[in-house]
């Protein structure tokens, strides 16, 4: 079980990087070629704003399946101390 409670934390660090990353990247994208996004009918953080939600959700069930492990495991260290 701490092995995959390492492996959601690894997890949960790696989607919040890779969105930090995202943002870094468009707004850089943004300052730099203005004109691209002038274009478009949506403002340029429309797309920052989808992988944000998404991400929430991604770390949200990492966080729920992370309470249940860690309920698991306090259950069964309950057992054996008996």
């Amino acid at each position: 079980m701490k092995k995959f409670n390492n492996g959601l934390n690894i997890a949960i660090g790696g989607f919040i990087g890779v969105f930090v990353g995202y943002c870094i990247y468009i707004y850089w994208e943004y300052k730099t070629f203005p004109e691209i996004y002038a274009m478009q009918s949506a403002p340029w953080y429309t797309s920052i704003l989808l992988h944000g939600a998404l991400t929430i959700a991604v770390v949200a069930i990492c966080a729920i399946i992370k309470m249940i492990i860690k309920h698991y495991i306090k259950k069964s260290n309950r057992k054996e101390n008996e």
